[in-house]
């Protein structure tokens, strides 16, 4: 018997849709305890967890890009793996290794952290090119290859990297296909100051880190994933993905474009946050407010634009403004 995963009711009255809000609200209130004042940073992170994504978090040291990602870890029961990466860490520390047992005379393959539902990077850019392309393979195809045998990696499967992007000596910058594999990038940014004040009184005698509970376990994600991704988009969401795709392709100010993989990724990400919102179809909103996330790290500016300050941020918000947006008939299930 096929499991139904539909966002209609199902026989046994459960509403899929009101289950994964209610769900999803649980484990936002469980991180914002942790993270103060940046709800729209906590919704998006969760819209990628539904989406079977992976999230690259960019900021200055000691804003809590960490700690996000560890919050997140905690709500989820599941396997969780923490890599601190370094300049002299191998591909081996990540994917594991074969070693060979004198008792058995034959080897052992030992799982190295990337065999985790959730795997936190900690600082992705100070390791070697060759490690970071370790995970590669991981993050696109959900398995690893080690002395010629494929490993199937746990689904859910979720990389949350970190990266700093202040201190560059002794790192080395994340190449486009890397940046490609993650289906979003987010700043954490500094809070405002009732939020750090919030913060002080609550961490002045205590860590809430270590108070979060489990919402859900690995099984419950993967089925909130199933039914996000069956949220309707309509032809006219789809026109407007591609059409805001297709911009950065052929934009002035930029030297490469997005990929078909960043159309797929957004319209997945978008039909996250719909579901999230209790809607079963997506609506033009929930696409640009992934745009910036979903594209902008993908993008690679002109000389032109570099010599004039521009940020690739700037320009997909002048694409966004320029888009036509579909009418909200047209967006509708019918």
């Amino acid at each position: 018997m096929l499991t139904d995963y539909s966002t209609a009711p199902r026989r046994d009255g459960i509403d899929p849709l009101g289950e994964l809000v209610e769900a999803t609200g649980r484990i936002r209130t469980r991180i914002e305890s942790v993270i103060s004042g940046r709800p729209e940073l906590v919704h998006l992170t969760v819209a990628v967890l539904l989406a079977e994504g992976h999230l690259l978090l960019e900021d200055v040291p000691g804003v809590g890009k960490t700690t996000l990602a560890k919050a997140l870890a905690r709500t989820i029961d599941c396997q969780v793996g923490r890599i601190q990466f370094t300049p002299d860490l191998l591909p081996s520390d990540l994917t594991g290794v074969n070693i060979f047992r004198t008792e058995t005379h034959d080897f052992e393959f030992r799982r190295g952290p990337v065999f985790s539902n959730i795997v936190i990077g900690d600082e992705i850019n100070r390791a070697s090119p060759k490690t970071q392309s370790a995970l590669l393979e991981c993050m696109e195809e959900g398995q690893t290859t080690v002395d010629g045998t494929t490993h199937r990696l746990p689904r859910p499967f979720l990389v949350v990297a970190t990266q700093n992007p202040v201190e560059m000596e002794g790192t080395y910058p994340l190449p486009e296909a890397q940046r490609d594999r993650f289906m979003a990038r987010l700043t954490v940014g500094y809070p405002d100051l009732d939020a750090e004040l919030e913060m002080l009184d609550r961490q002045e005698s205590d860590t809430p880190l270590e108070h979060i509970e489990p919402v859900v376990d690995g099984a419950t994600i993967l089925r909130f994933a199933q039914v996000a991704r069956s949220v309707y988009a309509s032809v006219a969401v789809k026109r407007y993905v591609l059409d805001l795709v297709t911009q950065t392709r052929e934009h002035p100010g930029l030297k490469l474009g997005a990929s078909p993989r960043t159309s797929l990724q957004l319209l997945r990400a978008a039909k996250s946050v719909a579901a999230m919102a209790g809607r079963d179809h997506v609506l033009p909103d929930d696409v640009q407010l992934l745009a910036q996330p979903v594209l902008a790290h993908r993008l690679i500016l002109s000389t032109e634009s570099r010599l004039a300050g521009r940020t690739t941020e700037q320009v997909v918000r002048g694409i966004v403004e320029a888009t036509p947006i579909p009418a909200h008939a047209a967006t509708e299930r019918r």
